[in-house]
């Protein structure tokens, strides 16, 4: 074909999100569906005849389940794949395991509803397809957790005398495509007595509070899904919830969190810029900022108010990201102070936030 487009094959047992999800998709001049298809047998047979740019998957399938398509597909040919979710809370489990096998990201099916909904919900399909297409996947090997090699100072709590004199110290973080399972790295390194950590990831509502409670059975920190007036503290971290804007507020020594409505921001809702620049605002030098993995610009203005604001700001390196967009906006606008792979950030952050 080589028109430049991004070709997208489209599976789904039903026939109404396939043609809703071709019309949303060819909206955009830059995607072309190459093809549909009802589930995963149909599918296989249609990429071995052409082979797609990104896979939209749904894991609740008769015949085979997305899942197990999934294992097959990125332990054979790895494809960038959307997961396309119907927003139920019991999908969310299967999702995340869809996740850790490889997929790149998740919307929820496109559903009838205000024309604002609509536009809104357009934005976040094609962006999340274009972040697709740029992903690195990698063919399905045996799963290992890489632990970053902390020092003692991770596990002892610093002298109380520069406690004193110092608020405490917060830790901002926002992540796109490929966030996921970068997050779980992140903070499943993390000692029980981290800093207080706020965090913006793309993704759909309802997945969020699923992914906080996943996170939090895994992590000696606590997780939450964050709502508003919750305190940022020590041991403690709260994900905005999708759908909603994050802003980190401060009331005497009190830091704590405001959910909020609102635009999307840099196309989304929860923005990574509207944590950032609170953070700048209420923070200042107090204030850790770190930007992983992601699709586009998010968050790349409000870091560079974080650093002028006085505080240390860190970007994932390219080698690790799974996109390298949102990290790679950040350097360039000049917001970044270090560019560090995934695992040395838990290190550095600690240290910073001592």
């Amino acid at each position: 074909m080589g028109n430049g487009k991004i070709r997208v094959l489209i599976v789904d047992d039903s026939a109404v999100v396939r043609q809703t999800l071709t019309e949303v998709l060819s909206s955009d001049p830059e995607i072309e569906v190459m093809a549909t298809a009802s589930d995963p047998f149909v599918a296989a047979e249609r990429i071995g005849r052409e082979v797609p740019d990104v896979i939209t998957l749904d894991i609740e399938m008769p015949r085979m389940d997305g899942l197990t398509f999934l294992k097959k597909i990125m332990s054979q040919h790895p494809i960038p794949v959307v997961i396309c979710s119907s927003l139920a809370e019991e999908g969310a489990q299967s999702t995340f395991r869809a996740l850790e096998f490889g997929a790149v990201d998740i919307i929820t099916k496109p559903r009838l509803g205000s024309k604002q909904f609509i536009e809104e919900s357009r934005t976040l399909i094609c962006q999340a397809v274009k972040g697709a297409a740029k992903a690195k996947v990698h063919l399905l090997g045996p799963s290992r957790t890489v632990q970053p090699k902390l020092t003692a100072d991770a596990v002892l709590s610093p002298p109380t005398h520069a406690m004193a004199e110092t608020t405490e110290k917060v830790i901002m973080i926002g992540a796109s495509t490929g966030g996921t399972e970068a997050l779980k790295t992140l903070l499943e390194a993390l000692p029980a007595d981290a800093p207080g950590i706020v965090i913006v990831q793309h993704m759909p509502e309802l997945f969020t509070k699923a992914f906080a409670n996943r996170l939090d059975s895994l992590c000696a920190i606590t997780v939450k899904e964050a709502e508003s007036n919750d305190s940022v503290i020590r041991g403690r971290a709260l994900i905005a919830p999708g759908n909603r804007h994050l802003l980190l507020k401060r009331s005497g020594a009190r830091y704590y969190v405001e959910v909020k409505d609102g635009p999307l921001v840099c196309r989304h809702r929860p923005s990574v810029d509207v944590l950032f620049r609170s953070a700048a605002r209420y923070a200042g030098r107090n204030a850790v900022g770190v930007i992983l993995t992601g699709m586009g610009d998010d968050g790349a203005r409000g870091l560079r108010e974080m650093k002028e604001a006085g505080a240390i700001t860190i970007a994932q390196d390219e080698a690790t990201c799974i996109v390298f967009g949102m990290p790679k906006e950040a350097i360039k606008l000049g917001g970044v102070d270090k560019v560090l792979p995934l695992t040395a950030i838990v290190g550095s952050m600690l240290t910073h936030a001592r």
